[in-house]
C-alpha cells in the first residue's frame, strides 16, 4: 500500500489506558521496545515520558508510512523495525521496558480495503502484513467443520455451527470477496441488533482477523520473548480487549510468578523454581470514567503489568495459558 493511502490526518493517536499504563510503568527511562507501533501513540508517551530510546515494531508497513510525518522529531531515539513482536528478543536484549496493545489498530479499521470492519465496505482481507492467507481464502476455502472452529474457539461465538453453514450455502452461489457481503450472511444467521448491543458480526469478524494473523499464538510467543528480552527490573504491560487474550496475559503472568499453585492439594509439596516477574498487582487495571466519556472502545480493555526478575526464562507450556486450540492442532 502506498503512502497516499494512507489518512492524511497527522495528529497523535491516543492509545487506550495510555495514563493509567504511564502511571504503572513510571518512572520511564532506558530502552523499552513498542512491539504494537500502530498508530505510534504509546511509542510517542514512552518517548516524552522519559525513555532514552524506543524500538518501535510492527509486521504493518502502513504503519511506518504514517510516522514519516513525526517520527523525525525525535531522531536516533526512535528505530523503526518492520517485524512481528513474536521475535522481539531478536531486536534487542537487555530491554528497561515492552509495551503491547493486543488488538486491532483503529488506523486499520478506519480503512475500507484492509477488510478489517464490517461496518465498510472493502475486500475481505483482514492480514496486518499485508501477505499470506487473507480471510477471504478461508471463507471460501475452509470446510464446515474448520469454519465452525475458527468462530466459536477464536470469536467465542455461539451459533458458530449456523454461521458456518450459511457461509458455505452463499459461496456455493459465488465466492464472497467483500466484508459487508460476509457481514449480512451473519446477520441473517442471528436475532436482530439490540440497542447497546454488539453489532451481529463482531465476534465473526474477531475469528478470521485472530486467524488471518495468528493472534493468539503471537500473543504467548510474545510473552515469552519479552520474558527473554527484559533486563532485571524490567517492565512487561499488555493492554487487552477480548476475554480469551485477557485470560492468557493473566495466567502468564499467575505462571511467572509463582502463583499458580498445585493443582491437587493432597500432592507432595514440590520445592517452586523463583519466579520470573512480580506482580505490582494482581488485577487488571481498567479504564477510568473519564477514558470511557472520551473513548467508548476503553470499555473492554484490561492492562497487566509485571516486572522481571533475574530468575532464569521459563520454558513455555501453552496448553496451561489456556491458548485455544483447533481440532487437529498440537
Amino acid at each position: 500500500m502506498s503512502a497516499a493511502a494512507a489518512p492524511a490526518d497527522p495528529a497523535p493517536h491516543i492509545p487506550v489506558l495510555l495514563r493509567p499504563l504511564l502511571q504503572a510503568i513510571a518512572p520511564v527511562t532506558g530502552t523499552w521496545l513498542d512491539g504494537t507501533f500502530g498508530a505510534g501513540g504509546y511509542t510517542r508517551a514512552l518517548l516524552d515520558a522519559g525513555a532514552d530510546r524506543v524500538i518501535a515494531v510492527d509486521r504493518d508497513p502502513l504503519a511506518f508510512e504514517m510516522a514519516a510525518g513525526w517520527a523525525d522529531q525525535y531522531g536516533d531515539r526512535i528505530e523503526m523495525v518492520e517485524g512481528v513482536f513474536s521475535r522481539l528478543d531478536e531486536y534487542a536484549q537487555d530491554l528497561d521496558g515492552v509495551v503491547l496493545d493486543i488488538g486491532v489498530s483503529s488506523m486499520q479499521l478506519d480503512l475500507a480495503e484492509r477488510g478489517f470492519s464490517f461496518m465498510k465496505d472493502g475486500p475481505l482481507d483482514m492480514r496486518m502484513s499485508q501477505q499470506g492467507r487473507s480471510a477471504a481464502d478461508i471463507v471460501n476455502e475452509a470446510g464446515e467443520a474448520e469454519l465452525a472452529d475458527i468462530l466459536f474457539h477464536y470469536g467465542e461465538e455461539r451459533a458458530s455451527r449456523r454461521i458456518a453453514r450459511a457461509i458455505l450455502r452463499a459461496r456455493a452461489g459465488a465466492p464472497i470477496t467483500r466484508t459487508l457481503q460476509l457481514a449480512e450472511i451473519v446477520e441473517g444467521c442471528l436475532p436482530r441488533q439490540k440497542p447497546g448491543q454488539s453489532h451481529p458480526a463482531t465476534r465473526t469478524f474477531q475469528a478470521l482477523r485472530v486467524a488471518v494473523n495468528d493472534e493468539y499464538g503471537e500473543l504467548v510467543a510474545g510473552l515469552e520473548a519479552a520474558e527473554r528480552a527484559l533486563r532485571p527490573g524490567g517492565k512487561l504491560a499488555v493492554v487487552t480487549f477480548h476475554s480469551i487474550e485477557d485470560r492468557i496475559v493473566k495466567r502468564f503472568f499467575t505462571d511467572r510468578s509463582g502463583g499458580g499453585g498445585r493443582a491437587n492439594r493432597y500432592a507432595p509439596q514440590i520445592e517452586e523454581a523463583a519466579p520470573q516477574f512480580t506482580l505490582p498487582t494482581k488485577k487488571a487495571i481498567g479504564p477510568d470514567a473519564q477514558e470511557l466519556d472520551e473513548n467508548p472502545r476503553a470499555r473492554s480493555a484490561k492492562l497487566r503489568v509485571g516486572i522481571r526478575t533475574d530468575a532464569a526464562p521459563k520454558p513455555g507450556d501453552r496448553k496451561a495459558l489456556g491458548l485455544p486450540q483447533l481440532k487437529g492442532e498440537h
